[in-house]
């Protein structure tokens, strides 16, 4: 079952509203850029969303600008602008220097909202300011406020906060000062109430002494913004509305809001989907302390399906980890791609991972041919090469305009990354002569080298062929194939990784990467010592099932004082292994193939080497 499955079947049918609709709501406060972590409840919603309108329900997805709130902490880099406006609503503080946005609020909600698009959300916004001022609120907020008795009790028993008897849940805007967030309220009379702009009200802001009568309908002020949810719920009216973990502790703040609004008006909360945070690595974000990317930045960086797929892979309540390091990008497109064929390819391919790969489409595409990110990395740092040529030659056809423009998001991103993200040890430079490091290959490892000139010396180039043939010299080696490909990288790029073996060869000539192989120095009897195994290791070895030996040759090389048995063995799947034991002469050489021969029911012949 997928996690939205989970989710949405504890909703109800028909929801509790008047004209029979779901309504899914979340909002923001625009006290900042937003960090690529606020798109995590964007997109759980945007799921919620897709999956019930799929099924045909009725369904809105509303997304709210909380500008009525104060200005409580300040813009990253912006902290002698700002200093001046703590405390007063968001909406009535100027925009940045430059901008061309009304105010504060406006300015960086536009910038936010700007990446729902891109990422296929769609959604009715809407800003608080608006509704406060229609007095849309009016309603909940005359309710609320002659039920500040009851909302006190609550604080005390869900959360164990104490109110004095005379206060209430509401903030005025000091006709004074302006400021909202150190505004205290009391004595509500039905149409006003009394009020103090105290200086010891909050730690973040200082309020001017001034005190008198306001009336709090119509944009006068605002309820704490744990009443706000209720007074949300209950005049949108809201079915499904998730929050972060730090609102979903047990007698947080989604517990206060959801008992205030079964007190007041006897409604259960809406479904809850609570998620945890984005990190970046390790760290959680924060727009004020300048802590993780923005939200624009990550959405100009990578293409959308890539970003939806990042933040709804894992279920909820699970920590997503973004980090714009060439390992982690390289398996988040691999783990796209690999999703994306499975999908239209594996029968077997559960369906809950076909859910999230779906989820992941900005619209639908279907099947196509995905150029691999790692190799769109190391194709951008060709300039001599034509991107689209290569990935055709890989395709074997030409990229359709669905797959050129895939191709183009992510040459984008791989660009975008090497220049803002990049280390000088992930950028792909092909060394112009053998690096020094190569001197720290082992004799194994450079045995492997050796072997795969001649393998590629006489292999087909092509990216698949090319890839193999690594594989093959590996087990002519022999060598463990993490050994071999970072002995490989080593040579060509003085990194111990880098994109796909075969396709990188088959973007060099042929007669300059034999060259650069047969370079690296090679004590052969060194390598003879290194690469050999113990009689009882060749003979389970060849018993093994999982071998599958069809036949195998055998000779006699003796170097440096040093005489081994050097055992070939072709397998059923028509692979060639090799594997070798010291001996002490041809005698013990012939005792060693007659032993194998009886031990083994494969044909075994004596054969020279070229």
């Amino acid at each position: 079952m997928h996690w939205t499955d989970e989710v949405l079947q504890a909703l109800g049918d028909p929801p509790p509203n008047a004209n029979g609709v779901h309504v899914i709501n979340d909002s923001k406060t625009p006290s900042g850029r937003a960090h690529v972590g606020a798109l995590r409840g964007v997109l759980i919603h945007d799921a919620a969303f897709r999956v019930l309108r799929d099924r045909g329900v009725s369904v809105v997805y509303r997304f709210g600008c909380d500008d009525y709130d104060p200005v409580d902490e300040l813009p990253h880099g912006m902290k002698e602008q700002y200093q001046q406006y703590l405390g007063q609503p968001l909406c009535n503080t100027p925009a940045p220097p430059g901008s061309t946005a009304t105010d504060m609020a406006d300015h960086f909600i536009k910038d936010f909202w700007s990446v729902f698009s891109d990422l296929g959300v769609r959604c009715e916004f809407y800003r608080m300011r608006d509704v406060y001022r229609s007095g849309s609120f009016n309603e909940p907020i005359e309710r609320i406020l002659r039920s500040a008795s009851v909302v006190r009790a609550i604080y005390k028993d869900v959360s164990n906060a104490e109110r004095s008897e005379s206060w209430l849940p509401f903030q005025v805007i000091c006709e004074r000062c302006g400021r909202i967030g150190t505004t205290e309220c009391s004595d509500f009379d039905g149409k006003t109430v009394a009020y103090v702009c105290r200086p010891d009200l909050v730690t973040w802001a200082r309020g001017c002494g001034h005190s008198g009568r306001l009336s709090p309908f119509d944009g006068g002020g605002k309820l704490p913004w744990k009443l706000e949810w209720v007074a949300k719920w209950s005049t949108f009216p809201v079915t499904i509305e998730g929050a972060g973990e730090d609102h979903n502790t047990k007698g947080g703040s989604r517990d206060v809001a959801a008992q205030c609004l079964k007190a007041i008006y006897g409604r259960e909360a809406p479904l809850n989907i609570p998620y945890s945070f984005v990190l970046v690595g390790g760290a959680k974000m924060s727009s004020s302390k300048g802590l993780g990317v923005s939200a624009r930045e990550v959405a100009d960086f990578l293409p959308p399906e890539a970003l939806r797929f990042l933040m709804l892979r894992t279920k909820p309540r699970s920590q997503t980890n973004f980090e714009p390091t060439q390992e982690a990008l390289v398996k988040l497109f691999n783990d796209l791609d690999r999703a994306h064929k499975k999908t239209f390819d594996d029968p077997k391919f559960p369906e809950h991972e076909k859910r999230t790969y779906f989820l992941s489409e900005v619209a639908p595409e279907g099947a196509f041919f995905d150029c691999e990110f790692s190799l769109v990395v190391a194709l951008v740092q060709m300039p001599h090469l034509d991107i689209v040529a290569q990935f055709e030659a890989i395709k074997g056809s030409a990229l359709t305009p669905g797959e050129r423009s895939h191709l183009d998001r992510r040459v984008h991103a791989a660009r975008t990354w090497l220049e803002r993200y990049a280390t000088e040890e992930e950028r792909l430079v092909i060394q112009p002569s053998l690096p020094a490091r190569a001197a720290e290959l082992t004799p194994v490892q450079a045995g492997f080298l050796h072997e795969l000139a001649s393998v590629l010396d006489r292999a087909e180039w092509k990216g698949e062929a090319l890839q193999a043939a690594v594989f093959d010299a590996a087990r002519l080696t022999p060598i463990d194939q993490p050994s071999a490909f970072a002995a490989f990288y080593r040579v060509l790029l003085d990194k111990t990784a880098g994109p796909k073996a075969g396709n990188l060869l088959a973007f060099l000539e042929r007669e300059w990467v034999v060259k650069r192989l047969r370079e690296v120095a090679l004590d052969e009897t060194a390598f003879l010592r290194a690469a050999v195994s113990s009689e009882q290791q060749i003979v389970e070895w060849l018993g093994s099932s999982k071998t599958g030996a069809a036949s195998a040759d055998w000779q006699e090389r003796s170097i440096g004082g040093v005489t081994v048995v050097e055992l070939t063995v072709r397998t059923s799947d028509d692979k060639t292994h090799r594997r070798r034991i010291v001996v002490d002469g041809s005698a013990e050489a012939e005792r060693f193939a007659g032993k194998i021969g009886a031990a083994v029911s494969i044909p075994i012949r004596r054969a020279s080497r070229p």
